[in-house]
């Protein structure tokens, strides 16, 4: 507990991680899978990015609970991790490390003072701020390079004061994250997507038409200005909402698939996510029909 509220006071949000374990240890299902019974579903499902946090009354409720690991978000938390691992069981290659200072040299640059974790088997953690500026960095493997992962929007770390499989995460430097290097940011900026094709779906005219094409644009406005971290689940309760729709024969389940794949898109959202929320909220909404009057 003492050390989720330490990285709470630093402005990063956590979420309990199951005792000793990686895992969350909430939720215990994954979207596709949700029901709407846990209680914190009952509107959506609402996955560990965004029940993260830094209030710290929370914080003590759960790890009052149970000795709870420490999950770190760190989207939410505005912090790009990367992850160096070492080699295991004596194979030769380099080790994260390695790579990372291979690439600096490549780009006349070092690797500055950060704040460091040391994990469980021996690797590193250097935390970095995300960049103010530019898109929003994503989870990368290998991407730099072998035995270098990173975390970032949509990721979490194993933060120091946690255990898995008895190892502990230790602090190893404790000063402010850095700002990520320039090229490193620039390694990891996805590539720009290519133009995209405006969905553009036929809803008809008269009454039933206008009001429609209200519920559609109200569903794709809740998606597009959610804030970072809600995105997902606010996706998921617009594919519901449509979903109803779609069950009571207002609209095509293809429209609503596409104009919600788009819009989770444009939030930010990776395109094989927001497919995988979108074909749950529609199946969820299925068991509500909904009709529109002519």
């Amino acid at each position: 507990m003492t050390a989720a509220l330490g990285h709470a006071e630093r402005g990063w949000h956590v979420f309990p991680l199951r005792p000793d374990d990686k895992r969350p240890a909430f939720p215990d299902h994954t979207a596709d899978d949700c029901t709407g019974r846990d209680p914190r579903c009952r509107t959506g499902h609402v996955g560990w990015e965004a029940r993260a946090t830094t209030d710290p009354d929370r914080i003590r409720r759960a790890w009052t609970a149970r000795p709870y690991g420490i999950g770190l978000a760190c989207g939410p938390s505005a912090l790009v991790v990367v992850d160096l691992d070492t080699r295991k069981d004596g194979t030769a290659g380099p080790t994260g490390l390695d790579t990372l200072a291979t690439l600096a040299a490549q780009h006349a640059a070092g690797i500055d003072a950060t704040y460091t974790v040391t994990t469980g088997r021996g690797g590193t953690h250097l935390y970095y701020r995300h960049p103010e500026d530019g898109p929003a960095l994503r989870n990368t493997a290998g991407t730099l390079g072998p035995m270098v992962d990173t975390r970032a929007h949509g990721g979490y770390v194993v933060a120091a004061g946690s255990t898995v499989a008895g190892r502990p995460y230790t602090v190893d430097l404790n000063t402010d994250p850095a700002p990520l290097p320039a090229w490193l940011a620039g390694l990891l900026t996805p590539a720009p997507l290519p133009p995209q094709r405006p969905v553009v779906v036929d809803l008809g005219t008269g009454r039933a038409g206008g009001y429609m094409r209200a519920a559609v644009s109200r569903e794709v406005d809740r998606v597009t200005t959610a804030p970072a971290g809600e995105r997902n689940r606010a996706l998921y309760i617009a594919a519901v909402a449509l979903g109803q729709l779609v069950a009571g024969g207002a609209l095509g389940e293809d429209d609503a698939q596409s104009v919600l794949e788009q819009a989770g898109v444009d939030a930010g959202l990776r395109t094989a996510e927001a497919y995988r929320t979108v074909r749950s909220g529609l199946t969820a909404g299925a068991h509500r029909p909904r009709k529109v009057a002519a």
